[in-house]
């Protein structure tokens, strides 16, 4: 998974700040991970006192930020007024980047942050057949935790890129931006209907892609496309058909060849690991043992 530069904004008269106007010295994370629509951040400091956040009006679109933890307050700046909010855990906030902001942040945060281009949003909004949805509306410190259980489900690939499995990613992106639209997108109480099942040769087109891209270096457009569905549809159809995402069933997969390898050789544990397109021997290790529930070497032991 390939990350996403940094924006770092700084001067001689000031202090280095990233692109959401964070004094990059006070934040003890900050992790960025590349989704093909929506890039995602996680910031995170343990300080007290921090330095007032300010970003200028720009064209990248919107962000979405959701607290991981509570008790972070700032103190927001309008025209006018100034108003106060506090954090709590799986609370969430909606910024509208071409609106210039400024704010006192007060109190240690830690953020799961997604940054999705008015493009993306419109291509999400057509996808889940909500035409004519192109922004969202504001929020600020509002619970959700359908968002906040999405977003934490990022954060083992934010804190270890070289694993992160790029179809998982852009599933993920993918249910994020889709429900973006449509809780937020200006139409509430829309839904997308029902989607149907795969046709039989779809469904096995997708497996065959998904089994030749076994490391799951690919996106869930380039599957979709070679179906001729739209991803949000391709995704729900998949479920329907298979009763599980893309990236769980190819995760099975996965999971299934090691087990044959591992009963049917003895094939040193590492060269099983790249077979089976996990990154190492430890990445292969601790998924094994999530899913089968012993490590590699007991199973095949006792296999």
């Amino acid at each position: 998974m390939v990350q996403v530069p940094a924006r770092h904004i700084g001067s001689p008269a000031g202090p280095a700040k990233d692109g959401f106007g964070c004094s990059l010295k006070q934040l003890s994370v900050d992790q960025t991970l590349a989704g093909s629509d929506i890039a995602i951040f996680r910031k995170a400091t343990s300080l007290i006192q921090l330095d007032q956040v300010t970003t200028s009006a720009s064209d990248r679109g919107f962000v979405v930020g959701v607290s991981s933890v509570g008790g972070h307050r700032r103190r927001i700046f309008h025209h006018h007024h100034a108003t106060t909010h506090d954090f709590a855990e799986n609370t969430i906030y909606i910024r509208d980047l071409s609106e210039a902001y400024k704010a006192d942040l007060n109190t240690p945060f830690d953020f799961l942050l997604f940054e999705i281009s008015q493009t993306s949003l419109i291509r999400f909004a057509d996808e889940a057949e909500l035409t004519g949805v192109n922004t969202l509306s504001a929020e600020t410190a509002s619970k959700d935790i359908v968002l906040a259980n999405l977003a934490r489900a990022l954060i083992p690939a934010l804190e270890r890129p070289e694993e992160a499995n790029a179809l998982f990613v852009d599933q993920m992106t993918t249910a994020i931006g889709t429900y973006l639209v449509q809780r937020y997108g200006g139409r509430p109480n829309a839904a997308p209907g029902r989607a149907g099942t795969l046709s039989r040769s779809h469904e096995d087109l997708a497996k065959s892609i998904l089994l030749e891209n076994l490391e799951g270096d690919i996106s869930i457009s380039e599957v979709a496309e070679a179906c001729n569905l739209s991803r949000g549809y391709f995704i729900r159809a998949f479920r329907e058909t298979t009763g599980m995402t893309p990236y769980q069933w190819l995760l099975s997969e996965r999971i299934n060849q090691a087990r044959r390898l591992l009963r049917a050789s003895n094939a040193p544990l590492a060269e099983v690991a790249i077979a089976c397109g996990f990154a190492d021997q430890s990445h292969f290790t601790r998924v094994f043992s999530t899913i089968v529930g012993a490590t590699p070497g007991n199973w095949r032991r006792n296999s």
